[in-house]
């Protein structure tokens, strides 16, 4: 198999970016905007980073501030996440587009208005920026994320890397990521022994391509990002999903 990858794709939260800081101050505007009569204590900061690989889209993050308010414990949102979000979106009528657009909202409007403030917030990963500034030269570079790609493109570009639009596949796509490497593979057809490496921060993400059997994808899971301990050590004894330390992610592919 080549060391060389014909293309790479890249999570963008947990991967390329800490946003943490960020979802917990965009958060709190969403929260005060849907329950209007709380306030924030930012001591709940910490627990709301610790829980964050239980998210697997952004409309959550309202959702999981909403349960530490309540009280509900940490080890109950790490065991059943998606049953508590589930009973408090249905106890309090919510939408899960609608708190989504709530919360896009929230960052749209921080953009257009304190753009610097809010680009502030975010983090890159210690030597990624220099990584991708090597690997854009190299190999054929996609972010696919969760993310609005809006939002990915002005972080990017705050540091220097100027990726085209179409090479930014976010949340607006609207299908799941093994869906786009899938329509990637195949813009890509021409190529029969075609290498794409697939590195993501939530397991189940990895998981759900790595039972596609049409995609020839090497896989790996970031130790760095947003994952649990369990996770980690499922990745060490899976056959499909290689662990992937930030050192090694700044190395030559051969390292990998």
């Amino acid at each position: 198999m080549s060391q060389l990858p014909d293309i790479l794709a890249l999570d963008f939260d947990g991967v390329i970016c800490n946003g943490l800081v960020e979802y917990f101050a965009s958060t709190k505007r969403a929260y005060q905007q849907i329950w209007t009569e709380e306030q924030i204590d930012d001591r709940l900061a910490p627990s709301f980073y610790r829980l964050r690989p239980v998210i697997e889209t952004g409309w959550e993050m309202p959702i999981l501030l909403r349960a530490l308010i309540s009280g509900v414990a940490e080890a109950d949102i790490l065991s059943d996440w998606q049953k508590i979000a589930r009973q408090i979106t249905e106890s309090e009528g919510l939408e899960k587009q609608a708190v989504a657009q709530q919360l896009d909202g929230v960052r749209d409007s921080w953009i257009k208005n304190d753009l610097d403030g809010w680009l502030e917030l975010h983090r890159f990963y210690p030597g990624i920026i220099e990584r991708l500034e090597q690997i854009v030269n190299s190999v054929e570079l996609y972010i696919v994320t969760t993310k609005e790609g809006r939002f990915v493109q002005k972080l990017l570009q705050q540091q220097g890397i100027d990726l085209p639009v179409a090479n930014i596949i976010g949340k607006e796509s609207k299908r799941p990521k093994y869906e786009t490497l899938r329509i990637l593979k195949n813009q890509y057809s021409s190529s029969e022994d075609l290498t794409i490496f697939f590195v993501e921060d939530r397991l189940k993400a990895l998981q759900h391509v790595a039972r596609q059997n049409d995609l020839p994808v090497r896989l790996f899971l970031a130790d760095w990002g947003y994952n649990l301990e369990s996770d980690r050590a499922f990745a060490t004894q899976d056959r499909q999903i290689q662990l992937l330390s930030l050192e090694q992610f700044k190395q030559d592919f051969a390292n990998w």
